[in-house]
């Protein structure tokens, strides 16, 4: 995994509150296998890149919000192996992208389903021990949505902001 030029940045940026597409000062991007240890390679990204941008003091809820993307992509719209099969073309990937403007932070992971997350959350127990990753990232995160992708891009995006300062 490493830094991904800015090729993936644009559809990313549709639907996301307002800023300016082009303040952004620092932004990265990988590619993460479509396995659950790719969480913790997510992670591990994160902290990196948090590093670069002398934001560690937020490692512990980027991180976590990060986490449950990352694991809600992987969980309910990476393909099993059996429908890659019989789907030519389907790109499986899940991308995980970090966008830092002056103000902002915001974490961003593509994945090749529209469904909507929110869908599957009111439908999730919340006594039950999973279920609860949208609760924690609107609990962890300033605010989060999701959008799905335009053109020959398939699939979502599913996005958290992160305040780093007075705006």
């Amino acid at each position: 995994m490493g830094p991904n030029g800015s090729t993936m940045l644009e559809p990313l940026l549709q639907g996301l509150p307002p800023v300016d597409p082009a303040a952004v000062s620092n932004s990265a991007s990988c590619a993460l296998p479509p396995r659950y240890e790719a969480v913790r390679g997510a992670r591990k990204f994160t902290g990196q890149t948090l590093d670069k941008w002398d934001l560690s003091d937020r490692f512990d809820d980027v991180a976590l919000v990060v986490s449950e993307l990352v694991t809600n992509a992987l969980r309910h719209a990476v393909p099993g192996e059996a429908a890659l099969e019989h789907e030519e073309g389907l790109n499986p990937s899940v991308r995980l992208h970090l966008m830092r403007w002056a103000s902002r932070l915001v974490c961003a992971v593509r994945d090749p389903s529209r469904e909507s997350p929110e869908a599957r959350q009111s439908e999730e127990d919340f006594a039950a021990e999973s279920g609860r990753g949208l609760f924690l990232v609107e609990s962890f995160s300033d605010s989060w949505g999701w959008h799905p992708l335009a053109g020959t891009l398939q699939g979502k995006v599913v996005w958290a902001l992160f305040r780093l300062g007075p705006e």
